[in-house]
């Protein structure tokens, strides 16, 4: 980083500090504004929308011109090319890998997708028709009642370990919240599988037959693995970042995460876009709920359009919507009534001007959607399967963190409430 400096005057304090600037590698240049606490001043950024909390080597985001790179690699070319593992090592290590280490690392995977038996013994603690998330939340911070040999977050071997276990049991825990709800025994895991393919076996295959997974179906789970593996400092990071600030346990710091991803306004958008596919009905009222949408007065709004970090189209969009219409055509369901509305949403929002113009662009949420939709996983499944893919994301911020100095995240206020004021003992009270 190359610093350079910003004067703050003060008039009411009748101070002028001087403030670093940083340059990163790309992006906006950073005030480092820590120097404003000794003269009894704070920022005001509610939602940290314009504060830089940490410094990171992981991702990268220009929202307006549609960029997101992993450790420098643009997000189409690692869903083109690579696989979920793959990204998932290019995140941890920094590097993509050479094939004996990618290897290894598959391998090492592998062999940590099994949980303990007596984890089965949780699920039954939860009512059939729990959310799954609220299992997964539960399950997932218990893991550390498990695994004692890798909770010392200060030996970075004991943080790998603790990272492979995350990335290998995720997809086994999230298959057995599936299974539980629809009352089938769980599935273990298959060694011989990759990845997707394991995950998909897991959540619908039977003991009484082989699992038959199809090719385009696993590719198109991996994309979608992929392409939620990470996404900078969102909410979901940021609660991961802050909880670890405290030194708390990796188990424990990823059960925050997904709390965090829980909330509708995060990992919610996929599940939302059927909602509002429900709520169209047929391709006989696109045009209805198009006028709607246009409408400012109107509270309806298009989910799956545009996006709030993406100004200009999101990147993982164009790759998304060619697994869409592959396991579409795979699965023949292309006429399916509710496929056709959301291809016919789809078509009008690449060729209307009111959406080019103010450029509503289908995102990715609105193709994987459509995609878990017509695998077969329900749509309370949607924000697990999203936890699944960003826990990978989720370790390598919090192993990024804890790997140099830090410090314990303490938000500031603007209080508004009273001043001090002398207490009024029961009796004299009005």
């Amino acid at each position: 980083m190359t610093e350079k400096k910003a004067q703050l005057t003060v008039e009411s304090k009748g101070l002028d500090i001087e403030l670093p600037i940083y340059s990163g590698t790309l992006g906006p240049d950073v005030i480092d504004v820590r120097a404003l606490t000794a003269n009894g001043i704070f920022t005001y950024d509610p939602g940290f929308v314009s504060t830089a909390a940490c410094e990171s080597k992981i991702t990268f985001i220009d929202g307006e011109k549609g960029i997101l790179l992993h450790r420098g690699y643009p997000i189409g070319e690692l869903a083109e090319n690579s696989d979920y593992l793959e990204v998932c090592y290019l995140l941890m290590y920094g590097e993509l890998p050479s094939a004996e280490q990618k290897e290894d690392f598959v391998s090492t995977v592998s062999n940590h997708t099994m949980v303990h038996e007596s984890i089965s013994s949780f699920y039954k603690g939860f009512r059939p028709d729990a959310h799954p998330m609220a299992i997964m939340c539960g399950v997932v911070g218990a893991l550390s009642s498990f695994y004692h040999d890798s909770l010392d977050i200060n030996d970075e071997k004991h943080r790998e370990i603790a990272a492979f276990r995350l990335i290998a049991k995720m997809p086994t825990l999230a298959a057995m919240c599936y299974k539980y709800t629809i009352g089938q025994p769980f599935m273990y895991p298959r060694n011989d599988l990759s990845y997707s393919e394991n995950f998909l076996h897991m959540m619908f295959g039977v003991p009484c037959e082989e699992s038959v997974i199809s090719p385009t179906i696993a590719r198109a789970m991996d994309r979608i693995f992929i392409l939620h593996a990470d996404h900078e400092q969102n909410a979901s990071t940021s609660t991961v970042r802050l909880a670890g600030s405290s030194g708390a346990n990796p188990f424990a710091c990823i059960a925050a995460g997904i709390a965090a991803l829980w909330g509708p306004a995060h990992g919610g958008a996929n599940e939302a876009v059927l909602d509002m596919l429900e709520e169209i009905g047929d391709v006989s009222n696109v045009g209805k709920f198009i006028d709607k949408a246009k409408d400012k007065n109107d509270p309806f709004r298009l989910m799956g359009f545009g996006h709030r970090v993406y100004k200009n189209f999101d990147p993982r969009a164009t790759v998304m919507r060619d697994s869409c219409h592959e396991v579409l055509a795979e699965l023949g369901i292309e006429n399916d009534p509710q496929f056709k509305l959301a291809l016919k949403l789809e078509k009008i929002a690449l060729e209307d001007e009111y959406f080019i113009d103010r450029k509503l662009f289908p995102n990715v949420d609105f193709y994987s959607g459509i995609i878990l939709k017509a695998i077969g996983i329900p749509t309370n499944m949607f924000t697990v399967i999203f936890a699944l893919s960003r826990t990978v994301g989720w370790i390598s911020h919090w192993h990024e963190m804890i790997s140099g100095p830090y410090r314990i995240g303490r938000p500031r206020q603007l209080y508004t409430g009273e001043p001090e004021r002398p207490y009024v003992p029961l009796n004299k009270r009005k």
